[in-house]
Order: structure tokens, then sequence, then C-alpha cells
């Protein structure tokens, strides 16, 4: 505990000198702790120490934690659920019944499962489109690695956006990236200053749309995120140390 304890005071002190240093206010920042792969004990122990938004990557993995997580702290337990992962059709329910936000949509099929089973739980869930602005075949999302100069990446850009705002049951919030691997540091900076600069153009290019999240930075690149607009980062390894399998 005492060192889950140290672990997450340290990167809440790098998220405020992080945000400080850019001129940001740190309270707009929101640390999503990624506990995928992680018991629900270690939840538990995260949530002793005042972590209150977690990560999971997988629908099952959250629809196992979530029930017995309320089971001990009961319903209103103020924790705010992340679903981060690429999600596949067959897991939408459990999505759409288990996740608060949803980080990753990255298919319009994906959307409209989502939003109808959504309606099914009577609920609406807020939604980051996922957008590839790094052209890595490797990276999920929406491609957008050419999209200030490409007409076609731009309509479709638009189309899904324009899509997703028609869906009853979800809320587009934000987008969210991930920057490359192993990469000089201006090369990831580049990634996230361009998501930041798409979010303003779609809300130029797509009437009434306002996107006030962007879901950008991991343990080895978050405070770059965070110069360069992020609202949410996802931190895992920093706080809990080496995955747990």
């Amino acid at each position: 505990m005492d060192t889950l304890t140290t672990r997450y005071e340290q990167v809440l002190q790098r998220i405020t000198k992080a945000a400080q240093h850019a001129g940001r206010n740190p309270a707009n920042i929101t640390l999503v702790s990624v506990t995928k792969t992680w018991p629900a004990e270690t939840v538990l122990a995260a949530y002793e120490t005042g972590m209150r938004h977690f990560g999971e990557n997988r629908p099952e993995e959250l629809g196992e934690k979530r029930p017995f997580i309320e089971s001990t702290l009961g319903t209103d337990n103020g924790i705010t659920w992340h679903l981060i992962g690429t999600l596949q059709s067959r897991k939408t329910r459990l999505a759409a019944e288990h996740a608060d936000v949803f980080h990753a949509l990255d298919r319009s099929k994906i959307a409209a499962r989502l939003s109808e089973q959504a309606g099914d739980f009577q609920r609406r869930l807020p939604i980051f489109l996922e957008v590839n602005v790094s052209g890595e075949m490797s990276k999920s999302g929406f491609s957008a690695h050419n999209w200030e100069n490409d007409a076609t990446q731009q309509a479709k850009l638009r189309t899904m956006v324009q899509a997703v705002m028609d869906m009853p049951h979800l809320e587009l919030v934000g987008l969210m990236t991930m920057a490359p691997w192993d990469v000089p540091e201006n090369e990831i900076r580049t990634v996230f200053r361009r998501t930041r600069e798409l979010a303003g153009w779609l809300e130029t290019a797509v009437s009434g749309l306002t996107l006030p999240y962007l879901s950008m930075g991991m343990t080895d690149d978050f405070e770059i995120a965070i110069a360069e607009g992020a609202t949410h980062v996802r931190v895992g390894r920093a706080i809990f140390g080496s995955r747990h399998t």
C-alpha cells in the first residue's frame, strides 16, 4: 500500500508540474488509473489511496470487476469506469452495461451497437472517437494521418462524427489517440498537437459539435500530452508497476 500510495502521489505531482508548466489548471486533467490485468483487490487498494477513475481494456474484465467492487463499496462509490481498449462487436453489450466512458470508438458498426444497447439499459454513454494520427498500421482508430490535406479523410471523419451525434444513446465528448513508441519527443508531441488541432477543426466543420476532452498520453508520454492539451491521461505502469498477468 505504501508503494502504491507513493507512486500515485508521484504521478499526481508530475501531472501538476506538467500542467503548470503549460499554463494549465491541473484540476482540468483527469488521471485514469489503468488497472487492466490487475485483480479487483488492487482496485480496492487504489481506491483507498484516493483514486476514482479506473481504466480497463477488456469489457469482460470490467464486467467482472465492477460488480465485485460495488458489492464491497456500494454502487454510490464515486468511481468512474473507463473502457479504453478496442471493442469487438460481440462484446458491445458488456460495454454498454458496465462502462461509464468509452475511449476507443473506431468503427461505425460499434457505434450503432453501443447506442442501441445503451438504450436497453436506459443509459447515454460518453465516448471518445479514436483517431490514428500517427499513421502506424499497428494503431487502431479512424484514419487521420493526413487529415489536414486529405479531403477524403476529412469527409469520412465529418460523416462519422455526425452519425455519432445523431445516435440517441451516445454522447461524443472528445478524441483519443496514441503516439508512436520509441520515437523522438518531437514526433510524439506532433501527434498530440495534431490531434488537438483536429478536434478544433471538427468543431468548425460539424455544426453544433463541441469536443471538450482529449484522451492522450500514457506512462511514458503523458507529460508531453498534457503540454499539448490532454484532459485525460491513461496511466498504469507508473502507478501499479509492471503489468500483472
